[in-house]
């Protein structure tokens, strides 16, 4: 059973689901510590209603962001926490941070941050993912779970579910769905790490023992000649 320290900014839906998923012993985590940036972020009272503590760090005025993270390194530290779970917390984190999670045996090797991302990266970086995959007119948007690391959603990649953009759709609607899959994928990969299947060999992260999906391609729109 490792111990989760998750960073949230928002509401918290993502938080949301990996406490059910920890509750229903869907995977072999407990949440050590919800900390959040803003004090009145959503995922604080979802963790609280959960049993969970909670830590306030507030970064509004902040400008030594090294500091900062050091004092969220120790307040992490203070909760034993073994894997620190980005769930829409809207800091980049510093050097520091990382090299205090960086890589242990216990972790195999692997770096102990992780984050989910709106879209399939390296497509869309950073803020409204959803808005630039619209606007880009991409036949298809998605999630991705990554290791962290110093840019900005730039880390190895540990999974990705694909969703495809409908006629119509606008940032909110795609965002919708998106999110769903961010719901599934992020427990899933909790647990691998949890079970100590995943191992880093330079950019490629593997999943030891993991299915392989069903042969064939994703076509959008559907292809109507043989």
């Amino acid at each position: 059973m490792i111990r989760l320290g998750v960073l949230a900014s928002g509401g918290g839906t993502n938080l949301q689901a990996i406490l059910d998923a920890c509750a229903a012993r869907r995977i072999s985590a407990e949440v050590a510590v919800v900390v959040s940036n803003v004090p009145s972020a959503g995922a604080l009272e979802r963790a609280r209603q959960a049993g969970v503590a909670t830590e306030v760090i507030p970064s509004k005025g902040i400008t030594d962001r090294e500091a900062y993270d050091l004092r969220l390194v120790e307040t992490l530290r203070a909760h034993r926490v073994d894997l620190v779970c980005l769930a829409g917390y809207m800091r980049l984190v510093t050097p520091t941070f990382l090299r205090a999670f960086g890589p242990t045996p216990e972790s195999r090797g692997c770096p102990r941050v992780v984050n989910v991302h709106p879209g399939l990266l390296p497509s869309f970086p950073g803020l409204h993912a959803q808005r630039q995959c619209v606007e880009y007119g991409a036949r298809f948007g998605g999630c991705t779970v990554h290791f962290v690391d110093e840019g900005t959603d730039t880390g190895p990649v540990i999974a990705q579910a694909v969703v495809p953009v409908e006629p119509g759709d606008t940032e909110e609607t795609l965002a919708l769905r998106i999110l769903a899959q961010e719901h599934r994928l992020y427990p899933q990969a909790i647990q691998w790490f949890a079970e100590g299947r995943l191992s880093v060999q330079g950019r490629r992260v593997a999943v030891a023992g993991a299915r392989i999906p069903p042969p064939g391609a994703l076509v959008n729109p559907a292809v109507e000649i043989g």
